[in-house]
C-alpha cells in the first residue's frame, strides 16, 4: 500500500482532503460560470474582456493580502478544525448571495447596475474565505501525519486542489449559468458537513494575542517568517510562480475567444488541462524525490514550463494564420490544425508546474516548528497574493495600451526564468543547512 492510498483511508486525512477538494470546486465553479458568463454574454471587445477577467482575479487575490496575518494568528492560536467548521458555515452564506448574482446576470435584470457587482461582492468575499481557509490546509498536516507522510500528504492535498478546480471548471463550462447557481450552494452546504468530521487540532504553542493591526501584524509576519534563508527562497518562489500562473489564467477566457476563435466550452477546456497538468505534476514529484523535501528539481522544472510557455505562444501565432471565422465549439476546435499541440504545450505548462511548487509547500511546514506553520503558510500568502495582484493589474495595464493577450505570454515565459533562479537559491540554502560545515569551507 502506498502512502498516499495509506493516507486516503485515515480519517486524520481523509475529511481534511475531501472539505479542501469541496472548498477548491465550489471557488472554480463560482468563479469560472460568472467570467465565461461575463466574457461571452455581457462583453464583446478583448480589452474589457480582459480587464474584467483581471479585476475579477485581483478581488479574490486581494483578502489573502490584507488578511493572512490575522488568519495565520488564529489558524496556530486556536483549534484548527473549529475554525475550519466556522469558514465553512459562512461559506453557505457567501454562496446564496452569489447564486443570486448569477440568476440575476441569467436573467438579464440590471446586469451592470447590481448583478456584476453582485457577483464581484461575492467573489470578494469568497476570497476572504479562502485566506482563512489556506493556512489551515496545509499547517494541520504535521500535526496529523507523521514526518514522512507529511509530502505525500502535501501532494495529495495540492492533486485534490487541481481535481476540484478541474471539475468545477468542467461543469462551469458545460452547464447553464442557472445551474451553476444552484450547484455553488448545495457543494457549501455538502463542505460544511465534512469538515465537522476532522480531527480536532488544538494550539501547539504559546497562546498570544492577536494583533487585530493588518498592517503592521502582516509587516511583523512577514519579518518574522522570512530570516531563514529556506523559508525566504520557498516563498519568493511560490510567489513568482503564482503571478505566472494568475497571468495565464486571466489569459486564457479571452485569448480562447478572440485569438482561437473558440467557444467558452474551449476555454473551460483549457483550464481543466492546466488544471490535469498541475496534478499530475504535483504527484509525480512526489515519486521522484521518494518523499524527500527537496528543492533540487525545481529550477529545471520551471526552466521546461518556460519553454512550454514559448511553444504555447508560437502555436498561437500559427493559429492566427489560418483563423476560423466563427467560434468552434470543441469538436471543431480538436479538428483544427494546431489543436493537439496547443494543448501538449499547455499540458506541458501545468505538469512542470506542478513539480515545481509541491516541494516548495512542503518547505514552509517542515523547516519551521509546527506550532508556527500556520502563520509560515500565512506569511507566504500575503507576499503570494502581493506578486498574484501584481501580475494580475500589470495583464489588465497591457491590455489597456492595446498589447495583444497572445503577445502578454512572452512575459510569462521570462517570470519564469526568475522563478528558476529563486529555485536555485533555494535549493543552495537547502544543502547549507545540509552541510554547514562544507558550507562555510567553500566560502
Amino acid at each position: 500500500m502506498t502512502t498516499s492510498t495509506h493516507l486516503l483511508r485515515r480519517r486524520r486525512f481523509l475529511p481534511l482532503f475531501c472539505t479542501q477538494l469541496l472548498n477548491a470546486f465550489n471557488d472554480n465553479l463560482y468563479k469560472t460560470a460568472m467570467v465565461l458568463f461575463v466574457v461571452y454574454t455581457v462583453y464583446d471587445d478583448e480589452g474589457t474582456e480582459a480587464a474584467f477577467s483581471g479585476l475579477a482575479s485581483a478581488l479574490f487575490i486581494l483578502p489573502f493580502f490584507l488578511l493572512s496575518a490575522l488568519a495565520g494568528q488564529l489558524a496556530d492560536m486556536r483549534d484548527k478544525a473549529a475554525i475550519i467548521r466556522i469558514i465553512k458555515a459562512a461559506e453557505i452564506g457567501i454562496m446564496a448571495t452569489g447564486a443570486i448574482g448569477l440568476y440575476l446576470a441569467w436573467r438579464g435584470i440590471a446586469v451592470s447596475e447590481f448583478a456584476i457587482p453582485l457577483l464581484l461582492l461575492a467573489l470578494f468575499a469568497m476570497g476572504v474565505h479562502s485566506t482563512f481557509f489556506g493556512p489551515i490546509k496545509y499547517a494541520i498536516l504535521p500535526q496529523h501525519l507523521k514526518q514522512d507522510e507529511v509530502l505525500a500528504g502535501t501532494g495529495l492535498v495540492e492533486a485534490g486542489t487541481y481535481i476540484a478546480i478541474l471539475s468545477g471548471t468542467i461543469l462551469a463550462g458545460f452547464i447553464e449559468v442557472e445551474y451553476a447557481a444552484i450547484g455553488v450552494v448545495i457543494t457549501a452546504v455538502i463542505g460544511y458537513f465534512t469538515s465537522r468530521s476532522i480531527p480536532t487540532a488544538p494550539p501547539l504553542g504559546a497562546v498570544d494575542k492577536l494583533d487585530w493591526n493588518l498592517i503592521r501584524a502582516s509587516i511583523n509576519l512577514v519579518k518574522r517568517t522570512m530570516h531563514d534563508p529556506q523559508i525566504f527562497y520557498a516563498i519568493i518562489a511560490i510567489s513568482f510562480f503564482w503571478a505566472i500562473g494568475a497571468v495565464l489564467i486571466i489569459q486564457f477566457p479571452p485569448l480562447a475567444k478572440n485569438t482561437l476563435m473558440a467557444s467558452k466550452e474551449v476555454a473551460s477546456l483549457f483550464l481543466v488541462v492546466f488544471s490535469v497538468g498541475v496534478a499530475l505534476g504535483s504527484v509525480s514529484i512526489n515519486t521522484l524525490l521518494k518523499g524527500q523535501v527537496s528543492a533540487r528539481y525545481s529550477p529545471i522544472s520551471v526552466l521546461i514550463m518556460g519553454a512550454f510557455v514559448v511553444a504555447f505562444y508560437i502555436a498561437c501565432r500559427i493559429w492566427q494564420t489560418e483563423q476560423p471565422s466563427q467560434l468552434l465549439d470543441i469538436g471543431e476546435f480538436l479538428a483544427w490544425p494546431m489543436a493537439a499541440f496547443l494543448l501538449l504545450c499547455l499540458l506541458g505548462i501545468a505538469i512542470a508546474g506542478g513539480m515545481f511548487v509541491v516541494p516548495l509547500y512542503a518547505f514552509l511546514t517542515t523547516r519551521v516548528p509546527t506550532d508556527q506553520a500556520s502563520r509560515t503558510i500565512a506569511a507566504n500568502n500575503i507576499v503570494n497574493s502581493g506578486a498574484m495582484v501584481a501580475g494580475a493589474i500589470l495583464a489588465m495595464l497591457l491590455s489597456a495600451i492595446n498589447i495583444a493577450v497572445v503577445d502578454q505570454l512572452l512575459m510569462t515565459a521570462a517570470m519564469c526564468l526568475i522563478s528558476a533562479w529563486l529555485g536555485k537559491r533555494l535549493h543552495q540554502a537547502e544543502l547549507a543547512a545540509l552541510n554547514p560545515v562544507s558550507e562555510q569551507i567553500r566560502r
